[in-house]
């Protein structure tokens, strides 16, 4: 089964096949586990969306129509669940974190004593309003074009490219500092 193609794997799912379902678990896995994380920022978090966003692709199977290929169909899963996770998150330290100590624990230093670049790119990221963000993380980090961004987000590619060049000019901005440290 694992020569199977897409469609087929599809079609056998759809019809009850929960080892086909399986096949198309695994062949999804890391990318849905690498788009989460991208958003949440967390091992666990990533690893729960994942999980999430296939519990709810079987369950939805029945009504995915085919318009889009299967691996973007599932990418707007994701992201539309990563999306709710950052604002839950968010919500939360609003009310529980002052800004500045959630800075204090993201901005840790690196093993030689120098400040981790991952870190202070993450932070930056994540300091970006939620559809740049999203817009970012998918383009630039999972590699996809303009028109599955558009596909994944439900918005035109047009807006699409406004929030990356917005996302990306703040993120010069925000990481700036970096540059006159070095």
């Amino acid at each position: 089964m694992a020569a199977a193609t897409e469609e087929q794997l599809i079609s056998e799912a759809k019809a009850g096949d929960q080892g086909a379902f399986k096949v198309l678990v695994e062949r999804h896995m890391q990318q849905a586990y690498n788009v989460a994380y991208g958003f949440v920022n967390d091992h666990a978090s990533a690893e729960d969306v994942a999980q999430e966003a296939f519990i709810r692709a079987f369950r939805s199977l029945p009504s995915f129509r085919g318009e889009c290929e299967f691996a973007t169909w599932l990418h707007r899963i994701v992201t539309n669940l990563s999306l709710n996770r950052v604002k839950q998150r968010q919500s939360y330290f609003a009310r529980h974190v002052s800004l500045s100590e959630a800075t204090e624990k993201a901005s840790g230093d690196g093993e030689d004593g120098q400040p981790d670049l991952r870190a202070h790119i993450e932070q930056a990221l994540h300091e970006l309003p939620t559809l740049q963000r999203a817009v970012v993380i998918l383009r630039h980090l999972d590699g996809l074009s303009t028109r599955q961004v558009s596909a994944i987000l439900k918005c035109s590619e047009g807006t699409v490219k406004t929030h990356l060049f917005r996302g990306m000019k703040k993120l010069r901005v925000k990481l700036e500092y970096l540059r006159t440290e070095a």
